[in-house]
């Protein structure tokens, strides 16, 4: 498959499903190796491999006017993007180039980024503006010592970066549609930590086959379980999950059908991005490995509406059942849930019950996420831990 299916094609397949009980399958299972996810030479591989990848930031929203910025660490790497004057957004190494301080932290607006340890003074473009006392730097070469940019590139209201200096920040995301519209505005963000690998704490988006006994009383009363499409086009996924609000498109015609508040799209934007569409919202999670039990993730939440709390800015669409509040409360619910199944699973890693983890057919979203890495690290010279 070259590209997505479209929107009519997914209710389709996903009525065919539910009129004879199924799900989409994988041809077979697939056997993860515990010593993945335990293994510190794996760990470090895997670390290597998101720093020479192209991969996503940010959203657009996140960096709305000229001076906007937000300083971030990726892959152990601290790091900030900032859009210019120009428009362009640009990503940096934040370290300053006198002696290594990081410039900026956290996120805000501002017209140049002063290092607070000697002040050194850098524009939205990286350039060094200002050395305090230039006496004592005199063969100082300041077109030289700028801050360091990176290879990045602005697309489907996403900003990609790669830490190759020699590498291509571009995904290759041609035939996709935008994941993140470019009116939408960031109405919140996140950052938190679990204390689970981070292929764990990815595995969680990937499959509906958890959905009732995981979330009995927030998200299956309003989805099914075990009921998706899963595509894939390359390396990257998309996994649709529908809500029972589906059957009110049965008997309308195709051209009349509205996927809004009938289902969710989850797009992993390998390797280690996720994109959720919500009823009113759209959803983009980094997930950092900051060790190899634990895990750094940050959300952001995008809206149509104005700046502001989700909960209260989204206008109520007339057709969904729940408000943008309700809404919310429910998807952080679930994913409370899903937070606590994920430390359960990292738990039971140290148990020595299992030597690898099995995904059985109606896991393939899971299947190509581990085929792919292993892919992506034997390209490397990694070999993968042998399965009985």
């Amino acid at each position: 498959m070259t590209a997505w299916l479209s929107d009519a094609e997914v209710v389709r397949r996903l009525f065919a499903h539910m009129d004879r009980g199924g799900t989409d399958l994988a041809e077979g299972v697939w056997r993860e190796p515990v010593a993945h996810y335990r293994s510190p030479d794996r760990y470090a591989a895997e670390l290597a491999l998101l720093r020479g990848s192209a991969t996503a930031f940010c959203p657009s929203a996140a960096l709305p006017d000229t001076g906007s910025h937000l300083a971030r660490t990726a892959a152990g790497t601290p790091l900030v993007a900032a859009r210019g004057a120009d428009g362009r957004v640009r990503v940096f190494r934040n370290a300053c180039r006198h002696r290594g301080a990081r410039v900026v932290e956290g996120d805000g607006c501002s017209k140049a980024f002063v290092c607070r340890y000697h002040g050194w003074t850098y524009g939205l473009d990286g350039a060094l503006r200002h050395v305090p006392h230039p006496d004592g730097f005199p063969d100082l070469d300041r077109p030289g010592r700028g801050l360091v940019a990176l290879p990045t590139i602005e697309t489907h209201g996403l900003v990609f970066v790669t830490q190759d200096p020699d590498g291509a920040a571009d995904p290759g995301l041609d035939e996709w549609p935008v994941l993140v519209p470019a009116g939408n505005r960031l109405v919140q963000a996140a950052d938190q930590e679990l204390p689970v690998n981070w292929k764990v704490f990815a595995e969680s988006f990937l499959e509906g086959y958890h959905i009732r006994s995981t979330h009995r009383d927030t998200f299956y009363p309003v989805q099914y379980d075990n009921l998706n499409v899963v595509e894939h086009v390359g390396p990257y996924t998309r996994i649709t999950f529908p809500y029972r609000a589906i059957e009110r498109l049965r008997g309308r015609p195709a051209a009349e059908w509205r996927i809004e508040g009938k289902l969710t799209y989850v797009y992993h934007v390998f390797p280690n991005v996720m994109i959720a569409t919500f009823p009113h919202f759209v959803f983009m999670v980094a997930i950092e490995p900051l060790a190899i039990d634990r895990t750094r993730f940050l959300t952001w939440i995008t809206t149509a509406g104005a700046r502001g709390d989700p909960a209260s800015d989204a206008p109520a669409e007339p057709r969904l059942r729940v408000t943008p509040a309700e809404g919310a409360a429910l998807i952080a619910a679930g994913a409370a849930e899903d937070n606590a199944a994920a430390i359960a699973v990292q738990e039971g890693l140290a148990s020595g019950a299992n030597a690898w983890l099995e995904f059985g057919r109606s896991e393939g979203a899971l299947q190509h996420f581990h085929r792919t890495l292993r892919a992506a690290l034997a390209a490397r010279g990694v070999a993968p831990e042998a399965t009985a």
